[in-house]
């Protein structure tokens, strides 16, 4: 693909020979990321300021203990998850050997960081760093300034490290007998090495253990230093291997180069005008985001899976881990769908591997480098099976997929955090159509439940409400009448806890009483878990994507249904912000009890367009946006998780928005751009224009798609995959009419 030219010209005016010249250079997709947005925020922190090439798997990012932490641990060479801790640790080092340690803290000043580069003055040492990088492999350029010998540590935290002449080569042992390998190659050769024990420096060139630390001394002449390396989660020799094919030879600006036109390619599958330059900065910051996570691990054909611990062969499809599905089923793998549907194809491939390579073939939850962790609740995978399926995807196998996540859902517990078989907890489910909460002071005996997690009842219930629905349509796709018919009375099971009475989904302990007395906002002990997941009531309220249909009616019609999505936005915390966040952490970036900082929320502003007010959703989608993702350190809400937020802002600024993965259908927001094309890969382009859209034209006045006149707030895949075109004519003030008829509401329903 063509890196294309790009929306922003920027000017450059000049003489010769007395003529007045004027050239444009182009700003590129990649030139509007801002990787430091959201390195702070209210409680979590929600993002890294990661260098990392398109879902590959050698990602880094500066080290330290916080942004705001004045020393960095220092030079990172590769991270295993967007949230880990260095692997290994790089330290140039200029002064007193007795002052060498395994990983040297830094005082710093000049960081620059682009997705693809990074760059640091190290202040107190006098010295610059500049680095670049590829898939697997990567180089720094070490310019040291003082007049003393030239130090470069080189630890592995857990492993073992060794000189051999021309490099080091080493591992480092993280979790379920996964090891990550180095192999580092220096251009010059070192006038001598050691390694550090007990922080004394010691003849040898072999070190093992924790901080296993080799030392590289290049003399006092050491100016210029470059050195290169490569990873691997196969073996120190595929290390070397990657290290050949990807940086030998090579040198910053090269690496930069082609690094930059992967990344312009990436981002610019979605070309964008119009808008503010934040408003562009914040959008494809985001997708970048969207790129961190999974990760292809496939090393010349083969990969290490953490899963059953072998070499595998990819087979010519490459191979993807660390997904955390709970967050990323909602937006991510839909975003995916659209830019990159033969990578989504190879990541449920992926999926379907490793569940036939675990003792159980069930579908995973948290795949992550090291296996499947089995976080949070639900089994949400599923979800992205139909969905990719229902919208043309077809490079995967669906009875495969179906038989794990079958088994994940009905043979695995449905306890939260655990891989263990299904016991009491999940007969009791499949008696009773809900998960029991425990009575008042009533101890937990039931040994599916993790030792530091709680039932969650209520979330567990409606999460698996949904996935059996997901099951229930793959079951129709293959033709399982009787399996079809089954999942989909399942899907009706969060009925047997709703209160019709509150309007709330209400815990019900064994005996089908409902938990009493109970507030919605602080019932459940820290982070809610003892009855929902990480957010409380309010929002756990709208946790049937679905069935919005069903919903409404459980409320009593389309008015209470409304009045209870305004009542949300407008209900107070109802305690003082130290309290309510010291229970709730993750339920952070409120409006009134909506929590923007948390994947379970992401739809809820749409649902407006289920009551025919599809004004309300553009409303409030726009104070969102505006409100809670910026262009600063504070510009993410809460727990953006790898992708799982960003790909909601993603779609939200281009003004649709997929409700309920499984179903092929997308409701209309408010466009923030002008104009938005998405390049699809059958060499379509699906073109989205808002004519006068502005921060004050945020409400749909009238649309046409395809050039035909448009009154429904929503549109089909079907709509989009060929190509074509929705327009829609902004204005000021809301247009109470456009999208209002209940005919032509969104669908929903459970078929």
């Amino acid at each position: 693909m063509k890196t294309r030219p790009f929306f922003r010209t920027i000017i450059f005016a000049f003489t010769f020979f007395g003529l007045s010249f004027e050239l444009s250079a182009q700003r590129q997709p990649v030139d509007y990321v801002n990787p430091y947005i959201g390195n702070i925020s209210h409680l979590l922190v929600p993002t890294f300021p990661t260098i990392h090439l398109p879902n590959s798997f050698l990602r880094v990012y500066p080290e330290r203990d916080d942004f705001t932490g004045d020393l960095l641990k220092g030079l990172p060479l590769v991270v295993t998850s967007h949230r880990g801790s260095s692997a290994f640790n790089l330290s140039p080092f200029q002064g007193d050997e007795n002052d060498i340690r395994p990983v040297v803290p830094y005082s710093y000043d000049q960081e620059k960081i682009t997705p693809y580069s990074y760059s640091v003055y190290l202040d107190e040492q006098q010295t610059e760093v500049r680095f670049a990088l590829s898939h697997q492999s990567a180089m720094y350029e070490i310019n040291f300034t003082r007049n003393s010998p030239g130090y470069l540590i080189l630890n592995s935290r857990n492993g073992g490290m060794k000189w051999d002449g021309e490099a080091v080569s080493g591992f480092q042992s993280i979790e379920n007998k996964t090891r990550v390998y180095l192999y580092l190659k220096p251009e010059q050769t070192p006038e001598s090495i050691s390694i550090l024990k007990d922080n004394v420096l010691t003849s040898g060139k072999e070190s093992s253990g924790r901080n296993a630390c080799v030392v590289l001394n290049f003399g006092k002449g050491a100016k210029t230093l470059r050195l290169r390396y490569g990873i691997s989660f196969i073996s120190e020799d595929q290390a070397r291997k990657n290290y050949d094919r990807e940086v030998r030879g090579r040198d910053l600006k090269s690496l930069h180069d082609d690094a930059r036109k992967i990344w312009n390619e990436a981002l610019g599958k979605i070309e964008v005008e119009g808008g503010t330059g934040d408003e562009r900065t914040i959008f494809y910051t985001s997708l970048y985001r969207t790129f961190e996570r999974p990760v292809c691990i496939s090393e010349d054909g083969r990969y290490f899976s953490a899963f059953d611990g072998t070499v595998h062969n990819d087979n010519g499809i490459p191979f993807f881990t660390d997904d955390w599905i709970w967050d990323s089923y909602r937006a991510h793998h839909p975003l995916r769908v659209l830019i990159d549907p033969k990578k989504e194809e190879n990541i449920l491939h992926s999926f379907v591997e490793m569940a036939g390579q675990m003792e159980h073939n069930w579908w995973p939850t948290f795949p992550e480098i090291t296996g499947d962790s089995r976080r949070m609740n639900s089994n949400h995978g599923v979800a992205s099976v139909i969905d990719a399926y229902r919208k043309g995807l077809r490079g995967f196998d669906l009875e495969k997929a179906y038989l794990a996540c079958k088994g994940a859902i009905t043979e695995k517990t449905l306890a939260p955090w655990s891989g263990k078989p299904a016991g009491k907890l999940d007969q009791f489910y499949k008696d009773h159509g809900y998960i029991p909460a425990l009575k008042d002071g009533e101890k937990e005996t039931i040994p599916e439940v993790h030792s530091f997690e709680k039932r969650q009842p209520v979330a567990v219930t409606l999460g698996t409400s949904y996935d059996e629905w997901c099951l229930s349509q793959i079951a129709k796709e293959l033709g399982k009448t009787d399996d079809y018919n089954f999942f989909l009375k399942s899907s009706f099971n969060y009925r047997n806890l709703f209160n019709s009475k509150t309007g709330f989904f209400h815990p019900k302990d064994s005996d089908g009483k409902f938990i009493e007395p109970f507030d919605y906002v602080f019932s459940g002990g820290m982070g809610a878990r003892e009855y929902y997941g990480e957010n409380n009531a309010w929002i756990y309220r709208w946790d049937v994507q679905h069935n919005v249909a069903d919903l409404i009616s459980l409320m009593g019609g389309h008015e209470k249904f409304t009045g209870n999505l305004d009542a949300m936005f407008s209900q107070p915390l109802g305690k003082g912000k130290y309290s309510f966040y010291a229970q709730l952490p993750d339920h952070t970036g409120n409006v009134g009890q909506f929590s923007m900082a948390n994947e379970p929320s992401l739809h809820i502003p749409y649902l407006y367009n289920y009551v025919g007010q599809p004004w309300k959703t553009q409303k409030r989608i726009r104070t969102l946006l505006d409100q809670w993702f910026r262009n600063d350190l504070m510009g993410v809400p809460g727990d953006e998780d790898g992708g799982g937020m960003t790909s909601f802002v993603v779609f939200s600024y281009m003004g649709f928005y997929p409700v309920t993965p499984g179903m092929p259908v997308y409701n209309i927001g408010s466009p923030v751009f002008e104009n938005v094309k998405i390049h699809l890969e059958n060499g379509k382009v699906f073109e989205i224009e808002a004519r006068n859209s502005s921060a004050e034209n945020k409400y749909i006045q009238s649309a046409t798609l395809n050039g035909k006149p448009w009154n429904k707030p929503w549109f089909s895949h079907e709509d989009l995959a060929n190509g074509g075109k929705l327009t829609v004519e902004m204005g000021p003030k809301a247009n109470f009419s456009w999208g209002s008829s209940m005919n032509d509401v969104p669908p929903s329903g459970s078929d």
